[in-house]
């Protein structure tokens, strides 16, 4: 049934966090939240769809050209060399033996480029997942959801291309994705979404912008994703985990006033829903257009980081 865009309202935000709330699902210690869907046979099944034996990284380089620009604070990862060749070459290296010895440190956001968020990421009235008080993530990190809680993440992974299935190179800024156009997807690729699937929507808008100066305003700028109309969709098919190609997963701008990025409180404190952003999903779709199969095993684990609420990764998608 089509809900009209008018009921957008702050009431039916709250409507939603509380019929979609997963706390206490999996225990009142649960700190994995829709992770719990990817069973062992989730993992055996994702495993039989490696066929050709091509793998696709979906993450994009970790260096100064990436999408941000300071907004939040968040800024592109800063390489440096702390040993080098030309130190060795001009004899500035004391080792024994003519022994040399390159070396070098990463500085960036945990989440400023392909990343998860962590369910320690996002709080609603002071509760992060599962009813744990926000107090509990502190300056020395999170002490209940942080990241290192997410470390296993294989399971079957379905890529909804939804402009491809539009005939459009990509959506427009402001563009929702409710769950009526996700399931127009799946059937346009002849796709079915199934409990513990890891679910990749491209919106394009990545492969728009990317390469525009400061990336067009791709981050924490108005862009194509999801709409908090998707709630329903997302809950009812019990998947594990979702990304996409965008900067923050759901339409902006946001849909409600006087909300920011509603979707994300409906999606992290309440389902406990794993969440993916700025993937880099076009060499992957490209592929699933050409032979037709959008299902493939996805292993997409985070970083172990004590306490984090966000992590990057390098995903590989498996067919």
């Amino acid at each position: 049934m089509t809900i009209a865009r008018n009921v957008l309202t702050k009431d039916l935000l709250e409507e939603y966090c509380a019929r979609f709330n997963n706390w206490g699902r999996w225990g009142d210690d649960d700190e994995v939240g829709t992770l719990n869907f990817i069973t062992p046979e989730k993992i055996r099944e994702s495993a039989s769809l490696v066929r050709a034996g091509k793998v696709f990284s979906l993450e994009l380089p970790l260096d100064g050209n990436g999408p941000q620009t300071g907004a939040f604070g968040r800024v592109n990862p800063v390489h440096q060399m702390v040993a080098t060749g030309s130190d060795h070459a001009a004899g500035l290296q004391n080792w024994p033996k003519d022994w040399g010895v390159a070396d070098d440190t990463l500085f960036l956001f945990l989440q400023g480029g392909t990343q998860w968020d962590a369910l320690s990421h996002i709080f609603h009235s002071g509760k992060m997942y599962n009813g744990f008080d926000a107090n509990l993530v502190t300056a020395a990190g999170a002490e209940r959801n942080g990241i290192e809680h997410q470390k296993t993440v294989v399971s079957r992974g379905v890529l909804l291309d939804v402009p491809r299935a539009l005939g459009r190179d990509h959506l427009e800024p402001g563009e929702p994705i409710d769950g009526e156009l996700l399931e127009a997807t799946c059937r346009h690729q002849g796709t079915e979404v199934t409990t513990g699937d890891i679910v990749l929507i491209r919106t394009g808008d990545m492969a728009r912008r990317r390469h525009l100066p400061a990336w067009d305003g791709y981050s924490a700028g108005d862009s194509p994703g999801l709409s908090l109309l998707s709630a329903p969709w997302l809950a009812e098919k019990e998947i594990a985990a979702l990304a996409t190609d965008t900067w923050g997963a759901e339409v902006r701008p946001n849909e409600i006033p006087g909300t920011f990025q509603p979707l994300h409180l409906v999606m992290i404190p309440s389902m406990g829903l794993f969440v993916g952003e700025i993937w880099y999903l076009d060499e992957l779709a490209e592929d699933c257009a050409d032979d037709g199969v959008y299902e493939f095993q996805l292993v997409a684990p985070p970083l172990v980081i004590p306490g984090a609420v966000g992590s990057p990764l390098n995903p590989q998608a498996i067919k």
